[in-house]
């Protein structure tokens, strides 16, 4: 039999590190998950066995650690950057690196009316990503927030949708809004202040889920991903995913109770999923 290895790819995934630097006044402390992924010349260790080209991933994973220890990691999006140049520079073997960080992020303590200085607790369940891919001639980067929890309890509906002998779905011009945002956006620029645009970012996406009066969530996440298009020229593209987070009312009439949109039911599964990829026009 006659096969053609047509892509491969290999790396080290879920690589945990904390990162603690010490200042006189005070702590800084980082948690990352970090991923690795090399594609290059790497046919023979598939059709041959030959691993004279492979960097083993124990070794890309103490790569992590020792970069960790030389580099600050003020902005996940550099650290990135700082593995990608490492391991193109040793490796001629290596075309392409791409390299996904997720950063879980840490608040400081409140204590004596002030945030403590090395004592910390989880921010929530929002994670700051980043994507970066290099080569020798380009990098792109890919930044991001997962789990960016969000409700509103007026300001939204849904009707005048398709109807089928299956809908059963009521039309409301009053309901709770629930999900929770993932986006991803493309620079057009790398040398960019990454934590101020991260913070931009999310705030517009806050404030227009806030303000936006939703029809649906297509509509809603569509002003999303405008207004950090229309905020940042920087940004070529952006990529939302907003699952519906169904809250539906309790039907109290057994009960001989009138439910004035007061009691709901969330229910997580199954929901509807909602994506949606919006680029920035060029004009020539």
């Amino acid at each position: 039999m006659s096969t053609t290895l047509l892509e491969n790819s290999y790396g080290a995934a879920r690589v945990r590190l904390v990162k603690v630097r010490r200042f006189e006044d005070r702590h800084d402390l980082k948690e990352l998950s970090v991923g690795i992924q090399f594609t290059g010349g790497f046919e023979d260790s598939y059709t041959s066995g030959d691993n004279r080209s492979i960097l083993p991933a124990d070794t890309i994973k103490n790569t992590v650690y020792a970069l960790a220890k030389l580099y600050p990691i003020e902005q996940i999006e550099q650290f990135a950057q700082e593995l990608i140049d490492h391991f193109l520079t040793g490796n001629p073997q290596v075309r392409k690196v791409r390299v996904q960080i997720a950063e879980h992020l840490w608040s400081r303590i409140p204590f004596g009316g002030k945030p403590h200085p090395w004592s910390f607790t989880p921010a929530g369940p929002e994670r700051r990503t980043a994507v970066v891919t290099g080569t020798r001639e380009t990098v792109l980067i890919e930044a991001g927030i997962e789990n960016l929890q969000v409700v509103k309890t007026s300001g939204a509906g849904f009707e005048g949708y398709l109807r089928d002998p299956f809908t059963t779905l009521k039309e409301t011009s009053d309901r709770i809004l629930a999900t929770s945002v993932r986006a991803t956006w493309l620079y057009s620029d790398n040398e960019i202040p990454f934590a101020v645009y991260w913070h931009g970012v999310r705030e517009a996406i806050v404030s227009t889920f806030v303000e936006h009066e939703s029809r649906s969530l297509q509509y809603t996440l569509h002003a999303m991903a405008e207004a950090v298009l229309d905020r940042y020229a920087d940004i070529a593209e952006i990529h939302l995913w907003v699952p519906n987070k169904d809250c539906r009312v309790v039907d109290l009439s057994q009960f001989g109770l009138e439910n004035n949109n007061e009691v709901f039911a969330p229910a997580d599964e199954p929901c509807e999923l909602i994506e949606a990829r919006l680029r920035r026009e060029t004009i020539d």
